[in-house]
Parts: C-alpha cells; structure tokens; sequence
C-alpha cells in the first residue's frame, strides 16, 4: 500500500523507515531537503521537497493513490490542514494528525481527523490509526485470551448502530472515545465521524474483526 507523510522529524522519519520496514511504499513530505538525512541511506522510499499542505505538493507524493495519510509535521495547524486537503479534496479515508495541543483535540475530533498527542506518542498509536489491521490491543485479561483494543472502522461505517458492529463482528463495544472523551455505548448509539472504537474481542480473533471492521458493512 501506498503511505504519504508530511513532516520528516524525528516522528516522521520514524514511521516512514518503519513502514518501509514492511514492505509498503512511502512518500514523505518536508519543506526542508535537509530533514531526510534522518531517513539514514537504507530508506527506499520517495521524498518530495514543499509544503505538505499543498496540493501540487500532495499529487507529487502520489496522494492520489494514497491508502493512508499521517501528518506529523512541527506545527498543529500545519496538521490539520494538510488533512483536511488529504481527506477531503483527495478522499484518502485514513488520515492521522499529530498534535501538540491537546485541548483541540475536540475540534479535530468534529472534523473527523484522529488524532495523536504529543505528550502520549508512540509509533503503534500513529500505525494504528493507518493500516488497516493495526489495532493494538490496549488491555488483556490474565489468560492474554481476551483483548480490549481500537480497532479502526471504515468510513461507510459511520451512521450505522454500535449494535450492527457487535452484530456483524461478533465483538463487543467495550466505550467510545468521541471528541476526545470515553463514552459508554447505548443502544441507540450511531458511529460518528472521528469515533474511535474500543472492541472487546478474544485475541485470536482478532485479525478476523480487524478486517471485517475495515470493509462496509452489509446492508441493513
């Protein structure tokens, strides 16, 4: 699959070498050439020089065939635009932002942007809002059998019931993170745009709810 990041920091040049790693093609992004020194010799993947909220610049980078795109530049509102373009003028439905302040957390959460705080980063967190079976499981019972983990959802997803997701995986919703706060689910409870979707599924089935979850669901 095809990756675009914008920002070749210390994060970026992370999660670029780390998918690369895996065997995806990158595209990284950063207005200063001298940045991607960081990627070492042994990175294969394209870097483009520019702004990376700039749609030449994205088309460059190959946006337009883009399976995901993360914005881990220096500044927030650099982040969130870049995006906004991604998603909205590109349609790439995996976006991810990288943020210094958490209080706007809520406001990208309305736009339907995940996303990272600086203060709690990790690659794993960045991954997982990417891929699309990169749940990391966040809790697991005694025997390790039973897992709590975010598994991403895919765009067709949102207004159907929580109840479809429990219906159709066979999981459980264990809460909803929405607008940056946990909420218990209710019967009634659609996903929204920007949910993160916490599942309680048995470890071994969980690459099967991952994939089930990343695909629309069936017709009511």
């Amino acid at each position: 699959m095809h990756f675009v990041i914008m920002g070749c920091g210390r994060v970026g040049s992370t999660l670029a070498r780390t998918l690369g790693r895996g065997g995806h093609d990158v595209a990284i992004i950063d207005a200063d050439a001298s940045a991607f020194r960081r990627l070492g010799t042994s990175f294969e993947g394209q870097t483009v020089t520019g702004i990376g909220f700039d749609r030449d610049t994205l088309v460059a980078a190959g946006i337009r065939d883009a399976y995901a795109f993360a914005a881990v530049s220096s500044g927030d509102n650099s982040n969130i635009l870049a995006a906004r373009v991604a998603r909205e003028t590109f349609g790439v439905e995996h976006v991810a932002a990288r943020i210094y302040d958490p209080q706007r957390a809520m406001v990208y959460q309305r736009l339907g942007i995940p996303t990272v705080a600086t203060v709690r980063w990790t690659s794993d967190q960045m991954i997982q809002r990417l891929l699309p079976q990169g749940a990391v499981p966040e809790l697991t019972d005694p025997s390790g059998k039973i897992v709590i983990a975010e598994v991403p959802l895919a765009e067709a997803w949102v207004g159907r019931h929580l109840t479809e997701v429990e219906e159709q995986t066979g999981a459980r919703v264990a809460y909803v993170t929405r607008l940056g706060e946990g909420t218990l689910p209710r019967p009634d409870m659609v996903v929204q745009q920007g949910d993160l979707v916490h599942l309680t599924v048995p470890r071994d089935d969980l690459a099967r709810v991952e994939r089930l979850c990343d695909q629309a669901p069936a017709p009511h």
